[in-house]
């Protein structure tokens, strides 16, 4: 029996693991594809979360990230809101650090079952049945961080699985002529595309768009020409630069219904505990936060062979109230946020707006990072 199985190795599962491994738990980490890999991601992460990195000894400078200092937001209509970002980001990619994160946990100890999916997991006389093609695996506890939306959140029956989401999102990395340190958000009807550098000489592009358009149009290439690619400077982007994955990342509907951070006792963790709206670009930033308040909260509360209901209770507790102090408000401020944008007369409307009243967009903007943390 392990103390925890993480089941999704993404950036919140990477970081329990690595954070729990290092306080002597035994940690099994489930992810269903391998690494390296390609994610859905706006792949820019702010600078709040450089003190906790340095405290882990990850040296950014190594990979080679871009420094990102402004923002752009864009109408269809051409119309521009720029403004400087007080604390910034830097631009990383999952490919990059995703595998950064794997190999540094593997060199760790920490066990890996890749290319695994998890069919079941199970709560069972106070501990976790984990389902696996040919086996069971049990723990303690449990993790969830298996990403936006997986098959097991309608295995746990989680509400937001049966509100059917419009949106789609899809990725591509690129090559082009783009300042290194902006990202830019282009609205267009029903949606919207975030541009900014990566590691290496590749920028990412990720845009979210609504099902009925794709439906309309059939495919993503006539999707992008008839209602991405009536933003100038998105047509600009698809006219000129170099696409360089073989085909992009896609994934289905993106949901930004509210989630409960514990679900059937299985603490959750990143995107499966909530995500934010993509017109934040901090869903990465939360996800490295959410799982550093996950396990300073297990290292509180569990210990090995003395783990009764009552302390699973009171650790789910602490962890939930943790979880929406730190984070509730800045979804919310991303729900009201993505609302002005996507219909391209209110979208120019806002940005003339903002444009007119720079405290108001520092305001708004500030409420969309957090504070560093360590």
């Amino acid at each position: 029996m392990s103390d925890v199985i993480v089941i999704g190795g993404g950036l919140a599962g990477l970081f329990n693991a690595i954070l729990l491994n290092r306080a002597g738990l035994k940690v099994t980490v489930i992810e269903k594809k391998t690494y390296p890999m390609h994610r859905v991601c706006g792949e820019y992460i702010s600078n709040e979360v450089i003190p906790f990195l340095s405290s882990l000894d990850i040296d950014l400078e190594a990979l080679n990230v871009a420094r990102i200092n402004r923002l752009e937001v864009t109408a269809a209509s051409g119309t521009k809101f720029s403004q400087q970002l007080d604390l910034g980001g830097f631009g990383l990619s999952r490919f990059t650090f995703d595998n950064f994160l794997y190999q540094k946990a593997l060199a760790e100890g920490v066990t890996f079952m890749t290319g695994t999916r998890v069919e079941d997991i199970r709560f069972v006389n106070n501990h976790f049945e984990v389902v696996t093609p040919g086996s069971v695996l049990t723990a303690r506890l449990a993790i969830g961080s298996f990403g936006k939306r997986s098959n097991l959140d309608q295995k746990l029956k989680r509400p937001f699985f049966y509100k059917r989401s419009p949106y789609l999102a899809v990725k591509f990395h690129v090559r082009m002529n783009f300042p290194d340190d902006l990202i830019q958000l282009n609205n267009y009807k029903d949606g919207y595309c975030g541009v900014s550098k990566t590691d290496g000489d590749r920028y990412c592009m990720c845009y979210m768009a609504h099902r009925d358009d794709l439906r309309k149009y059939g495919t993503l290439q006539a999707l992008e020409e008839n209602v991405i690619r009536k933003n100038p400077y998105l047509n600009d982007i698809f006219s000129n630069a170099e696409f360089l994955l073989d085909k992009p990342e896609v994934i289905n509907e993106i949901s930004f219904e509210k989630k409960a951070p514990v679900d059937n006792h299985i603490l959750m963790s990143g995107d499966t505990a909530g995500m934010i709206a993509p017109l934040c670009g901090n869903g990465m930033t939360m996800a490295i936060h959410s799982a550093k308040i996950l396990s300073e909260k297990i290292l509180i509360h569990y210990q090995t062979g003395k783990f009764d209901e009552r302390t699973r209770a009171n650790l789910e507790t602490d962890y939930t109230q943790s979880w929406n102090h730190q984070f509730a408000q800045r979804l919310w401020i991303g729900r009201q946020l993505q609302r002005l944008f996507g219909n391209n007369n209110t979208t120019a409307l806002t940005l003339h707006i903002l444009n007119g009243l720079p405290p108001v967009s520092r305001f708004l903007i500030s409420k969309t990072h957090g504070k560093p943390f360590a």
